[in-house]
């Protein structure tokens, strides 16, 4: 007895996968760039410094309130360049990582495809 099994058993097929992965890394490529243009205004210390960043996580600017400026405390002046800047830097990755985790929503974790 023969048992015929419908061309569609099963899900979707290789080449159908291969397309799909082929849109998303095309789709990837581009959404990457549109990350990479973007500038990023953050602020921290309560708008005391105010960091501009591109989503190369290369800093554009800094700008600090004359106020927090003390000769006298440089290492508090210091540590709040630090948090802003890391504040920056998670701002960046987060928005990259929603806008990555899209695209790829739904997709099976395939090793060396994304």
């Amino acid at each position: 007895m023969k048992v015929r099994i419908p061309k569609d058993f099963g899900g979707p097929s290789q080449q159908d996968m291969l397309k799909k992965i082929n849109t998303i890394q095309e789709d990837m490529a581009k959404l990457q760039v549109q990350l990479d243009e973007t500038i990023y205004d953050i602020s921290a210390g309560g708008g005391a410094i105010k960091i501009k960043i591109n989503g190369k996580k290369e800093v554009q600017s800094i700008e600090l309130s004359p106020e927090i400026v003390d000769k006298d405390d440089i290492e508090m002046l210091s540590d709040m360049l630090v948090a802003a800047t890391n504040e920056a830097i998670a701002t960046v990755e987060n928005d990259s990582n929603e806008k990555m985790g899209k695209l790829t929503a739904g997709l099976p974790n395939i090793p060396g495809i994304m």
